[in-house]
């Protein structure tokens, strides 16, 4: 772990020294590479610094405890020993959690489906409550939200919405709430008081730029259509809507929201070259499923991952047992605390099969 952490070192000083070089401020590409490879590096270098110098203060503590001390200053170094010892611990622990293997898709934005499933209009309804939630949470992390397609139904509620998140570790955060989110609570529209289970689902998906996925004009096909709202009745009478086909794969992305349809196509776009990202990724994790499937799930839409209950004001992530019972902040967007359970699950399990 050391030689490691010193390669790392070594690598993040000379940064410093390209960043400084006039050759590479001149270059803006060099530049944003060689800022984000030390922003990246940093934590685990300064943790490193950090580290040493403990080491080194624990030596010379060491050594001077074995020198001849009165009483209280034996006490002192005593203390000292103990407390640098813990920080040692500390640090130890929190650099392999810096090492582990990064999943290359954590920087990235990212776009999320979440659909309306079981239980009809209400699941409908729960499916915008999930969007709200998600874009209070994107407020809280100071990410940027666009909304990109919605078909809604007669309450207001959302069948379907596509949108995405802008900014930086989006992705780190948002994949772990892909797959089915489970509510339990009495609907709007029951009149007799009973409580009903409904599902929406939830798709997180990284955004693929046009390197991570070529898509090629004779490879796709574009429809255009007039947009239609809640019912299916027409919103305009221009043809905004746009639908684009990936033929090889038979993958669909349908934009309606802009009234351009120029801006929608290029929506649609991105939408489509990160289904077909999204596809590719997990065909190639299947591959490896035996081996790498985490208790903090696969990815799996048809997962049940989350229960929402209402009458006990209880959210419960199934994956790793936790239990919160602040339902209303969590539907305000307050997801901080289940991510981080789950991010902390993961990193565990990962240093358990020594990854």
């Amino acid at each position: 772990m050391l030689d490691r952490l010193q390669s790392l070192a070594d690598r993040y000083e000379k940064l410093s020294e390209l960043l400084c070089d006039p050759d590479v401020a001149n270059d803006s590409k060099k530049l944003r590479d060689y800022s984000k490879e030390q922003s990246d590096l940093q934590p685990a270098y300064e943790a490193y610094v950090e580290y040493k110098n403990v080491m080194e203060e624990l030596e010379a503590a060491k050594t001077m405890q074995g020198e001849k001390l009165d009483d209280e200053m034996r006490e002192m170094v005593k203390m000292e020993i103990e407390e640098l010892s813990a920080r040692q611990q500390e640090l130890e622990e929190k650099i392999r959690i810096l090492l582990l293997p990064k999943d290359p898709n954590d920087d990235k934005n990212v776009i999320v489906e979440i659909r309306g499933a079981a239980g009809g209009d209400e699941a409908a309804l729960f499916a915008s409550d999930l969007y709200r939630m998600y874009t209070r949470y994107a407020d809280s992390q100071g990410w940027k939200v666009e909304l990109m397609d919605v078909n809604m139904n007669d309450l207001g509620g959302f069948k379907e919405v596509i949108f995405m998140i802008n900014g930086r570790g989006a992705y780190s955060k948002m994949k772990f709430e892909s797959g089915a989110h489970r509510v339990q609570r009495i609907p709007a529209t029951e009149s007799g008081g009973r409580i009903h289970t409904s599902t929406s689902t939830v798709a997180v998906m990284p955004e693929a730029e046009e390197v991570d996925i070529e898509i090629l004009d004779k490879d796709i096909r574009v429809d255009t259509f007039c947009s239609s709202g809640a019912g299916g009745q027409s919103v305009n009478t221009t043809k905004s809507a746009v639908r684009v086909t990936h033929i090889p794969t038979g993958i669909v992305a349908t934009c309606q929201d802009g009234k351009s349809q120029n801006s929608n196509k290029e929506k649609a776009l991105q939408v489509l070259r990160a289904r077909i990202y999204d596809m590719m990724r997990q065909e190639e994790e299947a591959k490896y499923a035996g081996e790498r499937k985490s208790k903090v799930g696969t990815g799996d839409r048809s997962e049940r991952i989350r229960t929402y209950n209402f009458p006990q004001s209880r959210v419960t992530d199934h994956r790793i047992g936790l239990t919160v019972h602040k339902l209303d902040q969590v539907m305000n967007g307050e997801i901080e605390e289940i991510i981080s359970a789950l991010t902390i699950a993961e990193q565990a399990e990962m240093m358990d099969k020594g990854v």
